[in-house]
């Protein structure tokens, strides 16, 4: 129930997302892992409690790099990328990140990969292209904005599913609060960085009360609290279980996009989106059998 309802608010998260238009992405992912490590202030004592090592430090590296910076920026930069990508199409093509999650995990655990493996995903990735792309038709002289768009929530997929694996294994030697604060404390550092680095420094003292005060909702609903509530969740289940749970928020997504924002794709789309949802949840299935 944890998972389920992180993943709900998750579905929310890209309405608020897109009302941040005026600023790059970078300071968008900076602000919120700020203002988020802001309020675990009350909580930041508990890690004092944490046994540091170096596994624990270079997962919470790996953690914040993938996850709270590349993972973030990608699906914020997908998502303001409206005028070429459906909203309800990034959040489906987020579900490809279960195979990256246990592809990553395969790896780790030096396992060998199924053959079932390989054409279920085979299988969703082929759906992906079509929840793209209606009638797997591309316009090459028009539809560069789309590929661009794909690409970053395909990125972002990619970063968070491999995170997935990451994340498991830090929930072995910490606490989901502990967790939590230093993913978010880390990954501020790391998205500072990133400003400058990307040299949109100058963004950092544009930010409005408007702008503020979004960001701060997002900290205390999609972001800093929905991850702690997974955190929470994925501490009892398998990360594969939790894959299944997850496709509660595309499904809310494409709801979303189509009572909020007016948007109905092409049937084609939501053919595709049903095959592709599918075997996401048959590699879940599958998953957890061969851990058990």
């Amino acid at each position: 129930m944890l998972i389920v309802i992180a993943a709900v608010l998750w579905a929310l998260d890209g309405i608020l997302r897109r009302s941040l238009y005026s600023l790059p992405p970078v300071t968008i992912v900076f602000y919120e892992h700020l203002i988020g490590s802001l309020l675990l202030l009350p909580v930041v004592g508990q890690l004092t409690k944490v046994k540091w090592t170096v596994k624990v430090g270079v997962l919470t590296g790996i953690i914040a790099l993938l996850s709270g910076l590349l993972g973030t920026l990608w699906f914020t930069t997908a998502l303001l990328k409206v005028n070429f990508i459906p909203f309800s199409v990034v959040f489906l093509l987020q579900k490809l990140q279960p195979i990256f999650a246990i592809s990553s995990a395969t790896l780790l655990l030096r396992e060998r990969v199924s053959l079932k493996f390989i054409a279920w995903s085979a299988l969703a990735f082929i759906a992906a292209y079509f929840v793209t792309f209606p009638g797997g038709y591309v316009n090459f002289a028009t539809g560069a904005g789309t590929v661009v768009a794909a690409l970053f929530a395909l990125g972002a997929a990619a970063a968070w599913g491999t995170s997935t694996t990451f994340s498991k294994m830090l929930l072995s030697e910490v606490t989901n609060t502990q967790a939590t604060t230093l993913r978010f404390y880390t990954t501020t550092v790391i998205s500072l960085g990133a400003v400058f680095f990307l040299g949109q420094q100058a963004s950092l003292t544009t930010l409005g009360i408007s702008e503020a005060s979004r960001l701060l909702f997002i900290a205390l609903s999609t972001g800093m609290v929905a991850l702690w509530i997974y955190y929470k969740g994925l501490q009892k289940v398998k990360a594969s279980t939790s894959t299944i749970l997850e496709l509660v928020f595309p499904m809310l997504a494409v709801f979303i996009d189509a009572v909020l924002y007016g948007v109905v794709l092409d049937w084609s789309q939501y053919l595709a989106a049903g095959i592709l949802l599918f075997s996401i949840y048959m590699l879940g299935k599958l998953e957890v059998r061969h851990r058990e």
